[in-house]
C-alpha cells in the first residue's frame, strides 16, 4: 500500500511537472509570437518607408515638386485675375453707359393688365 501510495505521489509531481513545462512552454511560444510579430511590423515599417521615399524620387523627377506646382497654379491664376481685371477696366465705362441709356430711355406704354380691363369696360358699356 505504501508502494502504491508513493507511486501515486510520483505520479502526481511528474503530473506537475509535466504541467509547469507545458506552462514554460506557452509562455516561451507567446514570447516568440511578440517577438516575430514586432519584428514583421518592424520589417513592415521599414519596406513602407523605403517604397515611400522611391515614390518620392519618382514623383520629383516625373512630376516635379508638389511646392513647384503649387507656385505654377497661384502664378496662371494671378494672370488669370489681371486679365480679367484689364478687360473690366476697358469695359466699365461703356458698360456704364448702356445703363444709364437703359434707365433714362423711357418708353411710356400703357400696362397690359389696364388694356385688358378697359376692353372689359367697352364691351359692357357695348
Amino acid at each position: 500500500m505504501a508502494n502504491q501510495s508513493l507511486a501515486i505521489q510520483n505520479l502526481l509531481v511528474a503530473e506537475k511537472r509535466a504541467a509547469d513545462k507545458v506552462t514554460e512552454a506557452r509562455k516561451q511560444r507567446q514570447k516568440r509570437l511578440k517577438k516575430a510579430k514586432n519584428e514583421a511590423q518592424d520589417e513592415i515599417e521599414k519596406f513602407r518607408q523605403e517604397r515611400e521615399k522611391q515614390f518620392q524620387e519618382f514623383e520629383s523627377k516625373y512630376m516635379g515638386s508638389r511646392d513647384a506646382a503649387a507656385a505654377q497654379i497661384d502664378a496662371d491664376i494671378q494672370v488669370q485675375i489681371e486679365e480679367m481685371i484689364k478687360v473690366i477696366d476697358e469695359n466699365k465705362e461703356k458698360l456704364i453707359e448702356d445703363i444709364i441709356d437703359l434707365i433714362c430711355d423711357i418708353k411710356p406704354e400703357v400696362h397690359k393688365n389696364y388694356l385688358i380691363r378697359m376692353k372689359k369696360e367697352e364691351e359692357v358699356l357695348e
